[in-house]
C-alpha cells in the first residue's frame, strides 16, 4: 500500500490564490526598492559550507542545513572518526555544501567575487528563499523567503535613513494605514558599551545572544541564561535596569549617556543613533512608530552598528537588519562597510491575511472561457481565443466537448467572470453569446466588443 504524501515540517505548498497574494507582497517591495536605486541580483540556494560557517555566530551555525556529498559520502571518514561520533570532526568530510540561512552572507561573498565589476556604493536587492533548521511554530518556518536590500561600500548614516524610509513606504502601501506597527532601532556599539560598563566586554556575544531571546522567554529567563553563560551576578544585576527602561527617546538617551559615560564605543553608538533619529524625524514617517529599544540585539553575530527590527502585535519580527563593518573580510576584502534590511515575506503574508488586508486578485485567474460544443465550434473559437490573449486578456477554451453543466461548473470553480457560447447562430452572425457569471446576464457581442468589455 502506498504511503500518504507529505512535505517536511516547516515548509508549505502555495495555491494559486496564495501565490497571487505572495506576488502582491513581492511586487510591492520590489517597486519600492527600485524607487530607491537598488538593483536586483540572485545567488545559488547552495553555498560552500565554509562560506556560511562562523559568519552569524554559534547560534546561526546550529541552524544550517548541510547537504551530503554526492556518491559515497563516507569514503573520506576513517573508522576511528566514525566510532568517535564527533559530528564537528565528521561533518566537513561528508558535507561540503549547505543551504543558505540568510541572503546577506552570500551577498558578501558575491561582492568579493565581483568587486571589479561593481560600482560602489552598491545598492542591491534580492528576493529568494532561505532555510533554517529551526523549530517550526506560528510565523516561524524552516523554508521562507527574504526580501533583502543592502548598501555596501559606504559608512554614511544616510543609508540607515534610506532603509527606515523604505520600511515606511512598504508598510504604508501594504497596511494601508489600517494596522499599527513599531520600528525599533538600537546600535551594537551601545551593546558593546553596556558589556564594557558592566565589566563583561569579553562576553558581548553571550550577552547579545541572550538578550535577543527577550521577547521569546522573558526577562527572568534571559537573566538566568546570562548567568549560565558565565556573566557574574554583579554584572547581571547591573543589566537589569536596562530591561525595565521606558520613556521617550530623549529620556532613554539621557540614561545611556550616564550608564555609558566611561565607554568610548558606547558613546559612539549613542552619537550614531542620535544622527539617524534626527534625519529620520526631519524627513518624517508616514505610518511607522519609531522607537529606541536598548534591549534590541539581533542574534546574528556580524552586526556592528545600527540594528533595526519591525513588529506587529502578536507576531514575531516581520523585518530586521543592521550595519556590518567587515562581513566581506571573511572572503578577503577588508574594511568594506554595509547596511541592509530584510522583509520576511512569509510573516508579512500571515499578518495581511489575519487582518484582511489583501485586495481582490481577479486578474490572476482566467477572465474568459470559451465553451466547447464540438470540433467545428472549437476550430471557430481558436483564432478568437488567441485574439483575446494578444489583447492581454487571460482566456482559455475548455479542452473537450464535455457536458454543459461540467463546463459551467469548471468556470464557477475557477472564478471565471465571462463565458462565451458559440453555436451555429453565432458563427453565422459573428456575434458571440457572452454570459456574465457574476450576475447571470447575457449579451451578444463581437470579439472586439468583448475585448472592450473585459478591458
Amino acid at each position: 500500500m502506498s504511503s500518504k504524501p507529505s512535505i517536511p515540517k516547516g515548509t508549505r505548498d502555495f495555491s494559486p490564490i496564495e501565490m497571487a497574494r505572495r506576488n502582491y507582497i513581492f511586487d510591492t517591495i520590489k517597486g519600492v526598492y527600485k524607487k530607491y536605486g537598488f538593483q536586483q541580483i540572485e545567488t545559488p540556494a547552495v553555498e560552500n559550507l565554509k562560506t556560511l560557517i562562523g559568519t552569524g555566530g554559534d547560534e546561526s551555525d546550529k541552524l544550517i542545513f548541510k547537504v551530503l556529498n554526492s556518491g559515497d559520502y563516507l569514503s573520506k571518514v576513517s573508522q576511528e572518526e566514525l566510532i568517535s561520533q564527533n559530528s564537528t570532526l565528521i561533518t566537513p568530510k561528508i558535507a561540503e555544501k549547505a543551504l543558505r540561512y540568510d541572503l546577506t552572507v552570500p551577498f558578501a561573498r558575491f561582492v568579493v567575487q565581483n568587486q571589479n565589476d561593481i560600482t560602489f556604493p552598491f545598492r542591491r536587492f534580492q528576493i529568494q528563499p532561505v532555510w533554517r533548521a529551526d523549530r517550526p511554530q506560528k510565523g516561524r518556518y524552516r523554508e521562507f523567503y527574504q526580501c533583502d536590500a543592502d548598501i555596501i561600500g559606504s559608512n554614511s548614516l544616510l543609508n540607515e535613513v534610506d532603509l527606515l524610509k523604505i520600511i515606511d513606504d512598504v508598510f504604508s502601501s501594504l497596511f494601508q494605514g489600517k494596522l499599527n506597527y513599531t520600528v525599533s532601532i538600537n546600535n551594537r556599539k551601545i551593546l558593546a558599551g553596556i558589556a564594557e560598563a558592566i565589566g563583561a566586554s569579553d562576553k558581548l556575544i553571550d550577552i547579545t545572544v541572550a538578550i535577543d531571546k527577550l521577547d521569546k522567554i522573558g526577562v527572568d529567563k534571559v537573566l538566568e541564561e546570562l548567568s549560565t553563560r558565565g556573566i557574574s551576578e554583579e554584572a547581571v544585576l547591573k543589566l537589569k535596569p536596562l530591561f525595565e527602561l521606558n520613556g521617550t527617546f530623549e529620556e532613554k538617551i539621557s540614561f545611556l549617556n550616564e550608564f555609558l559615560s566611561t565607554s568610548e564605543i558606547g558613546k559612539k553608538g549613542i552619537e550614531e543613533l542620535e544622527t539617524v533619529f534626527s534625519y529620520t524625524n526631519s524627513l518624517g514617517l508616514k505610518t511607522a512608530n519609531l522607537v529606541l529599544d536598548i534591549t534590541l540585539a539581533r542574534g546574528l553575530g556580524y552586526y556592528t552598528g545600527t540594528i533595526i527590527e519591525v513588529k506587529v502585535d502578536n507576531f514575531p519580527s516581520i523585518t530586521g537588519g543592521g550595519r556590518y563593518d567587515d562581513l566581506t573580510g571573511k572572503f578577503g576584502l577588508k574594511d568594506v562597510s554595509g547596511v541592509g534590511i530584510s522583509f520576511g515575506a512569509d510573516r508579512i503574508y500571515d499578518v495581511l491575511l489575519d487582518n484582511d488586508l489583501y485586495p481582490e486578485f481577479k486578474g490572476d485567474t482566467t477572465q474568459v472561457l470559451f465553451i466547447n460544443f464540438g470540433k467545428k465550434e472549437q476550430d471557430y473559437c481558436l483564432p478568437l481565443l488567441f485574439k483575446l490573449r494578444d489583447a492581454g486578456i487571460n482566456s482559455e477554451i475548455y479542452p473537450t466537448a464535455a457536458k454543459m453543466k461540467k463546463q459551467m461548473t469548471f468556470a464557477n470553480n475557477k472564478g471565471i467572470k465571462y463565458v462565451v457560447l458559440v453555436g451555429s447562430n453565432e458563427m453565422e452572425s459573428g456575434k458571440l453569446t457572452v454570459k456574465n457569471m457574476e450576475n447571470g446576464e447575457q449579451e451578444n457581442l463581437t470579439i472586439n466588443e468583448l475585448i472592450t468589455l473585459v478591458q
